[in-house]
């Protein structure tokens, strides 16, 4: 097998896009670090020039991933100005098409168990991600009374356990479920339904 790392000149990525196949095929768990080299074409020592462990190597994909989903974030915030609805809403389906798109990034960040506090970067990556969401449900929420308006980092946490729940259940095929509707609509009803109860989206008529 050719050792497509060196002939690239990258061998660390080499052995993260490696590793992101893998992870999408059989989970965080369901290799080892020596299945990851022959996957990139090197030795398995190779592997430890670059990371001490599997851990090691499923944290730089997650910090990867978490630095693509906040751009992913911040543009879809972006795309939806100056209409703060339609600002929060775009995050809503940028959730769900970074998860469709980027499946081994997704369960890095997600399902592997890795801390966002393993590494200083890995933690400022996540946290830019969320940062986004709160300032959209900031901004979207200032017109509620403050004696009535849910902090900031409540409401962003509630929708993104929402996205997090419907991509869990209907949108990466998990075994035995399905759903009639669309997890874009499942989301969209669900955010819905939310903004409703908080008076920021009128009654459906």
């Amino acid at each position: 097998m050719p050792k497509r790392g060196y002939h690239h000149g990258n061998l660390r990525q080499a052995l993260v896009d490696a590793a992101l196949e893998l992870i999408e095929l059989r989970g965080p768990t369901g290799f080892t670090l020596s299945e990851a080299a022959k996957q990139a074409g090197v030795t398995p020592a190779a592997v430890y020039r670059h990371f001490e462990g599997r851990e090691d190597l499923i944290a730089e994909a997650a910090l990867q991933g978490y630095e693509m989903f906040a751009d992913l974030m911040d543009y879809a915030y972006q795309s939806g100005q100056p209409s703060a609805l339609a600002a929060f809403e775009a995050t809503g389906r940028a959730y769900l098409a970074f998860a469709r798109k980027h499946p081994g990034h997704y369960i890095s960040m997600f399902e592997s168990g890795i801390s966002i506090n393993r590494t200083p970067e890995l933690a400022a990556a996540a946290n830019r991600a969320n940062g986004v969401l709160e300032k959209a449900a900031a901004d979207l929420s200032q017109h509620i009374p403050a004696d009535k308006r849910p902090p900031a980092s409540m409401f962003s946490a509630h929708i993104w356990a929402m996205s997090h729940g419907v991509v869990e259940l209907f949108a990466r095929n998990s075994p035995g479920r399905a759903s009639p509707f669309p997890p874009e609509d499942l989301l969209e009803s669900g955010i819905g339904i939310y903004l409703r109860g908080l008076g920021l989206v009128a009654p459906d008529s």
